[in-house]
């Protein structure tokens, strides 16, 4: 890749363009498997600043940001969820910047703090529709289980657990 990609911290300063990056990918990579109205809702759910803060300070969730020539094109979030099992919440990128190694960086970044946090298990939720079924499965997840969860408002999400000895 010719331009300069970047991984870095993202910490409160970072919500606005962490909402605006998951309001501008979401309609476009989902808008084949969920309607409409289920986006707007989730957006609404998990992408409010204010649900974003609280993720950040009292949830212990840690953000990451993928920059390319100082230009925000995706982002990650991953915590600890018990013993050495830690959960990658999201991870984004913009639809025109897939398959330029931004992902793959991403969630080296996650499993490499991962791994400085003596943790040892990397598990996610993706929608069993989601392409990036795939793309998890070739960097080295397996599904484990799968769940569907009620999210309120009548809808529900569908998804594969799947996860990795990291």
């Amino acid at each position: 890749m010719s331009e300069a990609l970047v991984i870095r911290s993202a910490d409160e300063h970072d919500i606005p363009t962490i909402g605006y990056l998951a309001h501008q990918i979401w309609p476009r990579v989902y808008s084949s498997i969920i309607t409409d109205e289920q986006i707007a809702y989730m957006l609404t759910l998990m992408y409010s600043p204010d649900v974003l803060e609280r993720q950040m300070k009292k949830e212990g969730i840690r953000f990451i940001m993928a920059e390319i020539d100082q230009q925000e094109v995706g982002f990650a979030s991953y915590g600890k969820q018990e013993a050495a099992t830690w959960k990658l919440h999201k991870l984004y990128v913009l639809p025109e910047m897939h398959g330029k190694g931004i992902g793959r960086a991403l969630l080296d970044m996650v499993e490499e703090e991962v791994r400085t946090h003596e943790g040892a298990h990397l598990v996610l939720n993706v929608n069993k529709q989601n392409n990036a079924v795939r793309f998890y499965t070739s960097m080295g997840f397996e599904i484990e289980t799968e769940v569907k969860l009620d999210i309120g408002n009548g809808f529900v999400m569908d998804d594969y657990i799947m996860g990795k000895d990291v």
